[in-house]
């Protein structure tokens, strides 16, 4: 199906766009997904704010390279290719994604960029294993009130063994 130019060139402005505002971008291949399956996918996507986009790899390559991502003409995408282009968290993309791929073999995860930088697929999916901002907020909180939190139960064990030994006694 041939794209007039006037097309070609608003497909490049959206996706642009995009991708200046994101964090990071993951592309992901699909050959082979069922309609209902890519909307099983976009709907997954959009509960994080993050978006999916399909467009021809050459308009996906002078889009990164419009918004001077380094190495967007050295990119090699095989097959149908979609940006997952995430907005608020860095991991959202490509931890959404690889989830989705575990159950679906139709879809592969095949490289990205976060921050301008590019990662293979391989740095991609070892940072799909990394837990999201949130989670990672309640470990560090957890984490650093962890000693606070000892230090009182401590402090509460003497008080504790102090009123069972009171207690014992006036039984006595």
């Amino acid at each position: 199906m041939t794209i007039t130019k006037q097309k070609k060139e608003d497909i490049v402005k959206n996706l642009s766009e995009k991708f200046f505002k994101a964090k990071s971008i993951v592309f992901v291949g699909f050959k082979g997904l069922t309609v209902f399956e890519d909307a099983e996918l976009r709907t997954k996507l959009r509960s994080e704010n993050v978006d999916y986009k399909v467009a021809r790899k050459t308009l996906i390559r002078k889009s990164l390279q419009e918004v001077n991502i380094e190495g967007a003409e050295d990119l090699i995408l095989e097959g149908p290719v979609g940006a997952v282009i995430g907005y608020d968290d860095e991991v959202a993309p490509a931890r959404l994604t690889n989830d989705y791929a575990k159950t679906n073999k139709k879809v592969n995860l095949l490289g990205g960029y976060i921050s301008n930088k590019y990662l293979d697929e391989s740095q991609i999916k070892a940072l799909a294993l990394l837990p999201g901002k949130d989670q990672m907020r309640a470990q560090l909180i957890g984490t650093i009130n962890a000693p606070a939190a000892g230090f009182v139960n401590v402090l509460s064990g003497n008080m504790r063994g102090l009123v069972t030994a009171l207690k014992a006694i006036s039984e006595k």
